[in-house]
């Protein structure tokens, strides 16, 4: 079984890179971020012409996730339910027994805003989202853009990153929080002293440069641990002509 997770940075964009991506590499379920759609705007037909269902939570300019998946999606979830807010940032499903919920988290724009506040309520609702979720379905993938290095060797440069938005010292303890739920990252479980980025900023040549950031990222629960064969990412498609900022990153499981 193969997962992979892509925030695409508008799939109206997009959407040729995804389906090209798609058809090239074959995952059974592909869990896609920053749409910046409306709900009816999606481009579902597309997807199941090549032969993926398809859960969509959409949203205009900003937000908005989607699941898509060669296997039928059932019990749907969007949103955190107890968080009650306008933007789109979450979906859950389950596709042969494995609960799969994409989200796409607060970036927090600095740590002395209220965007930072913002994003430590967002974290809170969603590390009791997934606790209630963990406890009904032990096999379970939380992937997505987390907008956290978890720790130094995803940073290009942690001294310059250091207490600042994506890498402080608050953020990293959230993430660690979610991972004491039970749930394990899995890049770093099977590549723990390697460096592997997933996001570029388009400015100042960073992605030739090979300077970024891992922000993205795959959870698994205990129950899917022992199954984790490989995770790696694919830097290729940061090269493309007119690419997202972040690179597709995929689980292989036995």
């Amino acid at each position: 079984m193969k997962i992979a997770t892509w925030n695409v940075n508008s799939l109206n964009v997009r959407l040729p890179h995804t389906l090209r991506w798609l058809e090239e590499n074959q995952p059974d379920i592909l869990a896609l971020q920053e749409l910046k759609l409306d709900q009816d705007k999606f481009p579902q037909a597309d997807f199941a012409n090549i032969g993926y269902h398809a859960a969509w939570n959409g949203q205009k300019t900003y937000n908005g996730v989607a699941i898509l998946s060669k296997q039928p999606i059932d019990n749907i979830c969007t949103d955190i339910p107890a968080l009650n807010e306008p933007q789109k940032r979450i979906i859950a499903a389950t596709i042969n027994n494995i609960r799969v919920i994409c989200a796409y988290c607060v970036n927090g724009e600095s740590i002395d805003s209220d965007k930072f506040k913002y994003k430590e309520q967002w974290f809170h609702a969603l590390h009791d989202y997934l606790n209630n979720e963990l406890k009904q379905n032990p096999a379970t993938i939380v992937l997505g853009d987390f907008n956290i290095a978890p720790t130094d060797i995803d940073v290009y440069d942690p001294q310059q990153w250091q207490n600042k938005v994506l890498c402080s010292p608050q953020e990293r303890s959230w993430f660690q929080q979610l991972l004491d739920l039970g749930l394990t990252d899995s890049l770093h479980y099977l590549h723990p002293n390697e460096a592997h980025y997933t996001w570029w900023d388009y400015r100042m040549n960073m992605f030739r440069r090979k300077l970024g950031l891992r922000i993205d990222h795959i959870l698994i629960s205990q129950k899917l641990v022992p199954t984790l064969q490989q995770v790696s990412v694919d830097v290729a498609t940061r090269g493309w002509e007119r690419p997202s900022d972040h690179a597709p990153v995929i689980a292989q499981f036995a």
